[in-house]
């Protein structure tokens, strides 16, 4: 049986507290703060305006070569 720190469900509940807490610490500190454009929220937009570039792409050329139109 393992032990827990204080009760099965609040451990997990903890951890997930305490990581988005450092997250906030570690992006609001001016120490620690990442460049202006290199914050998670940034990032996470410029590889989702990507991805969906690519899925638009593969979308055209699938259009192109498919020999059926509706």
């Amino acid at each position: 049986m393992p032990a827990y720190l204080l009760s099965r469900t609040l451990d997990p509940v903890l951890a997930i507290f305490t990581g988005v807490f450092a997250y906030y610490l570690n992006e609001t500190n001016p120490r620690t703060a990442p460049p202006p454009g290199h914050t998670l929220r940034e990032l996470v937009s410029w590889k989702w305006a990507d991805i969906r570039g690519a899925v638009e792409e593969v979308r055209v050329n699938f259009e192109k070569r498919c020999c059926w139109r509706l």
